[in-house]
């Protein structure tokens, strides 16, 4: 096991483990996986992806986190989008579940929402709408590189909630 640099990471803030927890350390048993999620994240929501704005990324990891119940992950993401200067009732819509009025707005959410909970729809039909909607080529490759992304880290904090959930119950 190595010791990481890191300063900041989300799996972390979103799940608050001590150092001494078992489940922290057992993640800790692979800081270069721990390393690359975060390097991942960082890269996920640089303000040098084109075609999808930071605040447009925030959103689809809202969404993404709301249907998925990932609570804590959705808080982070939430905050983000306020510290970004998103409009807040496009973020209180995002975070309710309820219909946005922008078109391409709502094209990237229900594309998200179709990777997310159906994957087998995001089909040739949903990437079009999102083409349709005035996606271009990278920014859909983008985008579905970020729903994948948010997939796993969703999977990753779930899994060390669940380890701590034993851990205490044991």
């Amino acid at each position: 096991m190595t010791t990481s640099t890191l300063t900041f990471d989300v799996i972390d803030a979103a799940v608050p483990l001590a150092p001494d927890h078992p489940a922290w350390a057992l993640r800790r048993q692979r800081d270069k996986v721990v390393a690359a999620t975060q390097g991942s994240y960082d890269a996920m929501f640089s303000p040098a992806v084109e075609g999808l704005s930071v605040s447009e990324r925030l959103l689809v990891a809202l969404h993404a986190c709301c249907v998925s119940k990932a609570d804590s992950l959705a808080a982070h993401y939430r905050d983000r989008l306020v510290a970004e200067g998103a409009d807040g009732a496009v973020i209180a819509a995002v975070d309710a579940g309820k219909p946005v009025a922008d078109a391409r707005l709502q094209a990237v959410l229900a594309f998200t929402g179709k990777l997310i909970e159906r994957p087998i729809e995001g089909d040739r039909a949903a990437v079009q709408s999102l083409a349709d909607s005035g996606l271009s080529t990278p920014a859909i490759v983008a985008m579905s590189q970020l729903i994948a992304f948010l997939s796993y880290q969703i999977r990753v904090a779930a899994g060390l909630k669940a380890l701590a959930a034993v851990e205490v119950a044991a």
